[in-house]
């Protein structure tokens, strides 16, 4: 695997993820909720990865979640709803509302380059969760300019430069990049969770995973310090 690895902070976390993947969002919320039971939390830094489930994905009118699953997977459309109905359900448990009947389904390269865009601003946490909540809870279609422009304002991003941004096909080679370093580690399915460049937890893990991993990696930070291989622990923070 090739180790990734430049944070000033003790704990680095990368973070591969699709807008189009229930699971991201389930997976997105547990590790935050994991998060603020971690009592070194302003110690972590964490990079959102763009991933494409489905590149080639164009908006189709009338093809719904279930119609999708239905023909990746081979399943039936019965079939596709119980596992929606199964995601949904999770979610719910999160406050999350998933609304799979009326979602829809199209191209998420567009949100992916807007969040490099906010990124570059400092705002790529908040509109990652605007973006998700119009997708899954508002029915929003997230491969639409102005709909992405409108929620990119939301956040606080000028919507013009938003819009330019998104016509001018700008941070494209970003997401390429972000895509081609997830083949290289080898990621083949998202959430992907890669903390200080060697643990990874894949999938939309417990909360109690990713705060053991997190607890886990401090330890092992401590150590390095006691051991006097760089850096000090003071106050509750280690630096390198």
């Amino acid at each position: 695997m090739n180790k990734i690895m430049n944070s000033s902070l003790p704990i680095r976390i990368d973070v591969w993820s699709d807008f189009a993947c229930p699971f991201c969002y389930i997976g997105k919320r547990r590790f935050e909720n994991a998060l603020k039971k971690f009592p070194h939390k302003d110690q972590v830094q964490i990079i959102f990865r763009n991933f494409e489930l489905n590149p080639d994905q164009k908006r189709v009118p009338g093809r719904n979640k279930y119609i999708q699953l239905s023909e990746k997977y081979g399943m039936t459309i019965e079939k596709a709803k119980s596992v929606c109905d199964n995601m949904a359900k999770q979610a719910k448990e999160l406050g999350l509302d998933y609304r799979f009947d009326t979602m829809v389904i199209g191209n998420t390269n567009d949100a992916h380059r807007l969040q490099k865009y906010a990124q570059s601003q400092g705002k790529s946490d908040e509109l990652v969760e605007e973006i998700m909540h119009a997708y899954y809870t508002d029915s929003k279609d997230i491969g639409d300019h102005e709909t992405l422009a409108q929620l990119a304002g939301k956040v606080g991003l000028d919507e013009q430069e938003a819009k330019k941004v998104l016509s001018e096909g700008k941070y494209s080679e970003d997401v390429k990049k972000d895509i081609q370093q997830s083949r290289e580690l080898g990621v083949n399915g998202v959430p992907y969770f890669l903390f200080n460049g060697d643990l990874e937890i894949s999938g939309a893990q417990p909360e109690e995973v990713f705060l053991r991993a997190l607890e886990r990696l401090w330890e092992e930070k401590k150590k390095k310090v006691e051991k006097g291989e760089g850096g000090k622990c003071e106050n509750g923070a280690c630096k390198l």
